[in-house]
């Protein structure tokens, strides 16, 4: 796995060995970040269920000025802060030890309204959904935010998200990437 584009295009990072990791792949990064293209510069990114950081390092290679990472595993987290280390990153960067369905979590060590949510938790759990259903992380997010969610074709985004309109799906083979925009609040 590598850093596709940007400040540190070809940059390996470090991956999480097991079976129950399945970091996205070059090609639907790559895919990602060509629809996404003219968000990124200047972004506040927000990488959810973080696994290797691929997603938010890809971010800031690119332009992006901040990235915060949150992942429940110490051990995920010591491979993005490994991976942050070597793509230079350690000041646009936040490392967040924290499992963001706990009931009381509210983003509080998020000190910037996020631009774009990346979302890649493990396939057909519905961690999607329960985390979309959280209208803190709506409130969070800045006006017009995206939120790219990656999962399995198989678990299929069917709820309403309070504040979210889903804006494009794409498929790659197994793997589904869904595309949500924050809706603009109506004037009273």
């Amino acid at each position: 796995m590598r850093i596709i584009s940007g400040k540190c295009k070809g940059r390996k990072l470090s991956i999480i060995s097991g079976r129950d990791i399945r970091p996205t792949s070059d090609r639907i990064r790559e895919s990602i970040f060509n629809i996404i293209a003219e968000k990124i510069k200047g972004a506040v990114v927000l990488d959810l269920f973080a696994g290797t950081g691929a997603l938010g390092l890809e971010a800031i290679s690119r332009g992006a000025d901040h990235a915060f990472f949150i992942d429940k595993s110490d051990y995920a987290l010591n491979i993005v802060k490994n991976n942050i280390i070597k793509c230079n990153f350690n000041n646009n960067t936040t490392l967040i030890h924290q499992d963001i369905l706990q009931t009381d979590y509210h983003f509080s060590q998020v000190n910037s309204k996020p631009d774009i949510v990346f979302m890649d938790p493990p396939y057909n759990c519905g961690l999607i959904e329960k985390t979309l259903l959280q209208p803190v992380l709506t409130d969070l997010l800045s006006d017009n935010a995206l939120i790219i969610a990656e999962h399995s074709k198989k678990e299929k985004i069917t709820k309403p998200f309070s504040g979210l309109d889903i804006i494009d799906q794409r498929k790659y083979g197994r793997t589904l990437v869904s595309f949500f925009e924050k809706r603009e609040k109506q004037k009273a």
